[in-house]
């Protein structure tokens, strides 16, 4: 049998405070976990793993409105991934744009610092 976790060990996981967790499940970024007998929150493997994923897609930048949705789209259709493959192809399209706009950037710095370099060799 899987190992049920407390909100706070599930918290220390990911580096993050049991309140943020809290918060995601009341605007709907996270589903409800199951409680135990003393009305604590458990979560499971399952769960834990669905987290992991939302954190990816919130650092990548989308916003917790679209996150809430992919959650939604989880809970409505377990085994069903049309609607979840099309809002993750369009996050994905995103995010390339952004690598691709920090690339760029990246490269300017990059010639910034090697034209500093060498004023400073002169």
């Amino acid at each position: 049998m899987p190992e049920a976790l407390s909100v706070g060990k599930v918290a220390a996981q990911f580096g993050l405070e049991p309140d943020t967790l809290r918060y995601y499940e009341r605007i709907g970024v996270l589903p409800a976990p199951t409680r135990n007998s003393s009305g604590h929150r458990i979560y499971t493997d399952q769960d834990v793993h669905l987290i992991e994923v939302l954190l990816h897609l919130r650092d990548t930048g989308m916003p917790l409105t679209r996150i809430a949705e992919f959650t939604r789209l989880v809970a409505s259709d377990p085994d069903g991934v049309p609607g979840r493959l099309e809002l993750l192809e369009e996050h994905q399209a995103e995010v390339l744009e952004r690598l691709r706009a920090w690339q760029n950037s990246l490269s300017l710095i990059e010639q910034k610092i090697a034209d500093y370099r060498s004023r400073l060799e002169l």
